[in-house]
């Protein structure tokens, strides 16, 4: 044509620019050289080449051709700015949008429909809906397009009441509309308002289905979902990947792998079992219903993996328990985003793997990625199970400093934690600085002022919850409870189980039952104890029943503690604590041969005593010791610090309460026994390792002996120290020779 002559011609060089363009396999550059060598190229031209550069994905150099097309003195038409405001939209730019749309209202084209629709969709999509909707409410000419394009700005913002008020207004309401005035009333909760409008419609297409499907899914109707499903197939409605999603997801919350197992058949017959958001679906169902081997397999053989299906996987392992497995997948994953991140450190967190939860943070924040609330939450949580303090601030000071919000769930972590630390002026401080107290929130304030014995607080906060209108639950009433029973306040504790009862109208649960046992128990209250887990709606679990026994122990009733210990080793024989309680009842009765007997049934039924375990935090570094340790690469100075101990105490006049150790052996023994307790070895390290006024604090997972609290008085009497002990049931704050409990526990 160029040698021919024949490029001159306007009409023909436009067929050949409008073939070149729209041609995959030329590049736009040759385009653009042949629009070079017309020498009067029209409208036509020119939208052509533009038009063909927003299609292949250069929306920028579609804006470009415009300037250069004003420069070269072309008048635009009507066509030409609907291409124009599509690449604003595509580059997000309202700003050369208002532009665009300042030259269309100066070329009189504002009221070409077409125009206007263009118009529309790029405010709403530049997040300007107020503009979209004044062009839409000015406009004399609007057609369906506009009415679907200004309802689904509202539908976007989720805005339901002028969505639905648009939604009335429309002179025709299409299938396209009622599908998004569907999906934003399930979004939004409203279901029967989007199950009326689904009945109401005269003609259902497959998104119909698809989108009164996932409302119910995502609403956790699950059964629904899938009951409409099987409606759906079986009036012979053609399914797509969306739909499947959905229905697989409500498997998996359901735990129906066969169900699933038939969906997965159903995506393999119509031949999208390869799409990525369709192997992930199957993989989150698989592992959610534990079969995580199909979920490997198919993660295994999928040719297109995402940054969720590695997520998926990965939390598959978790939710299973197989948390090797997910460390191994992890950490050979080629990229980790925050949920990554999050997903492996909440596992470990679920699953008491709490050093571990702390060490993977670290290497989180080493890795430069921010973390989440959910992993926080996590992460705060590890700390209050390990007494880590020191880290627990860190992680509030990080938050702080960060400047992240505070939702409610990592507010009452942290409450929680400071309160499982013994540090109670923290807790309230980052109560008071909520902005959203629920009752979760109070719950930790009312059970944490009970542990750390300060019950008086924990009643005044449960009056003022009721007073803010907020009402108490189950978990309240266990704190409650648990703070009559740390002081021995019966009285108080038969008043608050009956106004739980009639006035709060809570049926009392397990832990409520056992809470009064054990203040029945504790107060002397043996015969009445008993009588109430002779009658409880509910079989007595093993905490009950052990707090009957640990009273039978405290009162001396060895008969009773004799008749309940025999049964309850009938009833749990594999349950280590019954066993040495009972041996402990024995020994402090010198019945040794009893001792013995039990002993030798516990060897037989291959029953093993828990070892106790004291965690203590130095220098941010916890640190573990179990009863007569010599593990711990200081051993050598612990010793030293116990003899010194030991001097130390027998001039403040304590002597080794021997009666503790159920053994027939000799006095000297016992008491070298009694000196290796996993809490006193905790004390050692700490006055060795933690300066003063620094509390050392130690969390045991069993209850403290009554030797080692005789001794942790003495011992802060005679160093100077405060020492905090976390034990399984409460705090025991020991200061200057007294302990916060006043002996009653």
């Amino acid at each position: 044509m160029v040698v021919s002559g024949f490029i001159k011609d306007t009409f023909a060089a436009s067929r050949l620019l409008e073939f070149s363009a729209n041609s995959q396999f030329i590049h736009l550059n040759y385009s653009l050289r042949i629009l070079n060598h017309v020498e009067s190229p029209n409208g036509f031209t020119w939208n052509t080449i533009m038009k063909a550069n927003l299609q292949r994905g250069y929306p920028q150099s579609t804006i470009i051709l415009y300037k250069l097309m004003l420069e070269k003195n072309f008048e635009p038409d009507n066509y030409t700015y609907p291409i124009l405001i599509q690449a604003c939209t595509a580059l997000f730019s309202e700003k050369e949008g208002k532009q665009i749309h300042n030259h269309v209202l100066k070329m009189g084209f504002h009221l070409d429909v077409y125009v206007l629709n263009t118009s529309i969709k790029m405010y709403d999509v530049c997040g300007n809906l107020g503009h979209a909707r004044r062009l839409f409410d000015e406009s004399p000419v609007k057609d369906s397009v506009s009415w679907n394009s200004i309802l689904a700005g509202y539908v976007k913002v989720g805005d339901v009441e002028e969505a639905t008020s648009i939604f009335d207004q429309m002179p025709e309401r299409n299938t396209i509309a009622s599908n998004s005035m569907i999906d934003l009333l399930g979004k939004t909760g409203h279901l029967r308002d989007a199950r009326k409008l689904y009945d109401e419609m005269p003609k259902r297409d497959m998104v119909s289905w698809s989108a009164m499907i996932s409302c119910y899914e995502e609403n956790g109707m699950f059964e629904e979902a899938l009951e409409m499903f099987a409606q759906m197939k079986s009036e012979g409605v053609m399914v797509d990947e969306v739909v499947i999603v959905s229905v697989l997801s409500a498997c998996a919350n359901l735990l129906v792998i066969k169900e699933g197992m038939l969906i997965h058949g159903l995506a393999v017959r119509i031949g999208i079992e390869s799409y990525v958001n369709l192997q992930n679906a199957l993989i989150h169902m698989y592992s959610s219903c534990g079969d995580v081997k199909s979920s490997r397999r198919l993660f295994d053989a999928s040719p297109f993996l995402d940054q969720i299906s590695w997520n998926s996987m990965v939390s598959g392992y978790l939710k299973a328990g197989f948390l090797g497995d997910a460390r191994n997948l992890f950490d050979s994953m080629p990229k980790k985003d925050v949920v990554s991140w999050s997903a492996m450190i909440s596992g470990y967190a679920q699953h008491d793997r709490f050093l571990e939860t702390l060490e993977l943070f670290h290497e989180m924040q080493l890795e430069e990625i921010k973390p989440d609330e959910t992993t926080l939450v996590s992460v705060v949580s590890a700390c209050a199970h390990l007494a880590a303090l020191d880290q627990g601030k860190w992680v509030h000071a990080y938050i702080r400093k960060n400047e992240l919000k505070i939702n409610p769930l990592l507010g009452t972590t942290l409450i929680d934690m400071y309160m499982k630390c013994g540090c109670v002026e923290n807790a309230m401080e980052g109560f008071q600085g909520m902005e959203e107290k629920g009752v979760s929130s109070w719950n930790a304030l009312i059970v944490g002022l009970a542990m750390n014995e300060l019950v008086e607080g924990s009643f005044e906060k449960f009056s003022e919850m009721k007073k803010c209108g907020v009402e108490p639950n189950e978990i309240t009433f266990v704190g409650i409870l648990g703070a009559c029973r740390h002081l021995g306040l019966v009285n108080e504790g038969r008043r608050y189980f009956e106004s739980m009862i009639k006035t709060h109208n809570i049926v009392p649960n397990i832990k409520h039952y056992g809470c009064m046992v054990d203040l029945l128990g504790r107060a002397g209250f043996l015969e009445e104890a008993e009588e109430i887990i002779e009658n409880m709606p509910m079989e007595p679990d093993v905490a009950t029943w052990g707090a009957l026994l640990g009273a039978c122990k405290k009162h001396g009733n060895t008969k009773m503690g004799e008749r309940v210990g025999k049964k309850l080793i009938e009833l749990h024989p594999d349950h280590d604590g019954f066993h040495v309680l009972l041996s402990n009842i024995y020994a402090s009765e010198g019945k040794w041969e009893d001792v013995r007997e039990i002993r030798g049934i516990m060897k037989k039924q291959g029953v093993v005593k828990i070892p106790g375990c004291s965690l203590i935090e130095a220098g941010g570094v916890v640190h573990e010791f179990l009863a007569g340790d010599r593990m711990h690469p200081r051993i050598k100075e612990i010793d030293r610090m116990l003899d010194e101990m030991a001097k130390r105490l027998k001039m403040e006049g304590y002597a080794p309460d021997t009666n503790e150790v159920a053994l027939d052996i000799d006095e000297e023994e016992k008491e070298t026994s009694l000196y290796r307790h996993s809490e006193k070895l905790a004390i050692a390290f700490g006055i060795i390792s933690i300066n003063p006024p620094t509390p050392i604090r130690i969390m045991k997972n069993l209850r403290i002996c009554g030797d080692c609290h005789n001794a942790a008085k003495a011992i802060s009497r005679a160093y100077g120290r405060e020492i905090v002990v976390r034990d399984r049931h409460r705090f025991h704050h020991f200061k200057q020779g007294s302990c916060s409990c006043m002996d009653y526990w």
